[in-house]
């Protein structure tokens, strides 16, 4: 993985994204399960609109492991 562009892809739109990936990424990427690595980084090729309603609750994620590491970065952040 390019550690990189996977800090550059962090940086959203859109504010209140910005407040729960990026400092998720920098604090607890590393403590992460390769498959949840994967699972972070597919995360981030979701367009802003997309990741906030799931954060928000508004709308389900696509998949159960994209839902559990959803959970996974409100549960270890507070925005």
């Amino acid at each position: 993985m390019n550690r990189f562009k996977i800090e550059w892809e962090c940086r959203r739109g859109m504010r209140e994204l910005d407040k729960l990936i990026m400092p998720f990424y920098q604090q607890h990427f590393d403590e992460l399960s390769e498959r949840q690595q994967q699972i972070f980084v597919e995360m981030l090729s979701y367009s802003d609109p997309e990741l906030f309603r799931w954060f928000m609750n508004q709308l389900p994620t696509p998949t159960a492991e994209l839902q559990a590491m959803v959970e996974l970065i409100k549960s270890k952040l507070a925005y």
